[in-house]
Order: C-alpha cells, then sequence, then structure tokens
C-alpha cells in the first residue's frame, strides 16, 4: 500500500516542550528495525521502511511519527470514517489529513490539550470542515453534536495500562454516537490480545 498520501507535510519546528523534526531511515536501519520488531511480542508487523519521515517529540519523548508503521495503526479508522468525525488527540495530523482525503466525511472536530501541538500543527490543515479544540477528550462536551466516527489517540506508548482510560473514552462518547458509527482507540487491539 502507498503510505505518501498520509504523510504530513509540516516543517521542523518547536513550541515549548513540543518539537517537529524530519528524520530518515536507511536501508540498514530498517532491516535492523524490522529484525527487532520480529522478535518482540508488542512490536510484531511494526517496522519501518527506508525513508524520510517527520516526528513529534515532547520532552525529548517520542510521541508519534508519519512511517507506514505508525499510519498503518490508524489506517482502519481512516478507511472506515465517515460523516461527522471527533478526533481526540491531534499529534502530527495524520488522521486529520487521512480522512479528510474521503468525500464521505463531513465536520471533523480535533481535540487536542496541548496548545504547543495545536501551534505546531494546526496552520497547516487548511481545510474548512476541521474545527480543532483547545480541550481535554475526558471533559470536553460537544454541546448537541453526533458523531458517526470517533477516534482516540492520546496515548505516547502501547501499553496495557492505557485500556481502562480506553474504556472510559467509549463509554463517555459513545452517547454522541449516531449511526452509522464506529468509535476506536490507537493500539487497542494490540493491547487487548
Amino acid at each position: 500500500m502507498d503510505y505518501s498520501k498520509y504523510k504530513v507535510a509540516l516543517p521542523e519546528g518547536q513550541s515549548g516542550d513540543w518539537r517537529v523534526e524530519k528524520f530518515t531511515i536507511s536501508e540498514e536501519e530498517a532491516k535492523f528495525d524490522r529484525l527487532r520488531a520480529a522478535i518482540s511480542f508488542s512490536n510484531r508487523g511494526r517496522g519501518v521502511d527506508p525513508g524520510n519521515y517527520t516526528r513529534l517529540f515532547c520532552r525529548g519523548v517520542l510521541v508519534m511519527s508519519d512511517t507506514p508503521a505508525e499510519i498503518m495503526d490508524h489506517r482502519y479508522f481512516i478507511n472506515v470514517a465517515i460523516g461527522n468525525v471527533l478526533i481526540n488527540g491531534l499529534g502530527l495530523g495524520v488522521v486529520v489529513k487521512g480522512v479528510l482525503l474521503k468525500d464521505s466525511v463531513g465536520k471533523v472536530i480535533v481535540n487536542e490539550i496541548s496548545e504547543d501541538v495545536i501551534r505546531l500543527v494546526a496552520p497547516y490543515i487548511k481545510d474548512d470542515r476541521v474545527t480543532i479544540n483547545h480541550a481535554d477528550a475526558f471533559t470536553w462536551r460537544p454541546d448537541g453534536l453526533r458523531f458517526n466516527s470517533v477516534w482516540h489517540d492520546i496515548w505516547n506508548d502501547i501499553c496495557s495500562d492505557n485500556l481502562e482510560e480506553m474504556k472510559k473514552l467509549h463509554r463517555r462518547y459513545g452517547h454522541y454516537l449516531q449511526k452509522p458509527s464506529y468509535q476506536g482507540s490507537w493500539c487497542r487491539h494490540l493491547i487487548e490480545r
């Protein structure tokens, strides 16, 4: 599959504790990464292909990238998203970019808790269908809005410790779904194995 249509066009930059940076994965690094992913239970199938990418850090900790492995984590949601879409967590804007490629997507609401991430990413999302809120996914109220598609991506790591928060968000936003509908969380399928 060609993942290039989901890659982001953000410049390098920093705002507060957050930093966007470009990086390159060589063929040798990709081979090593695929080998490491193959022997790691939690990272199986998440190797990185050689190429040029963008990544987001917070206080020196990698939060996300636009590598094919990371895009694959979101691809199912991007494929099923229709109608009014809610995305909790802006990150690099990969999921936003993906759903905006679809004619079947109407309004897209994004909640992002970090003003710094909004400063770094929001100016490069130019589509009238998108509203980006500085808001916490656990407390934001949709004020009468209903959604067909909801995606939660607020965690830095694939970790079973995130499962309770995922369940809490699914219960909370289940009340705002309208049919047809889908609600999911980043890498929940890997955690529940």
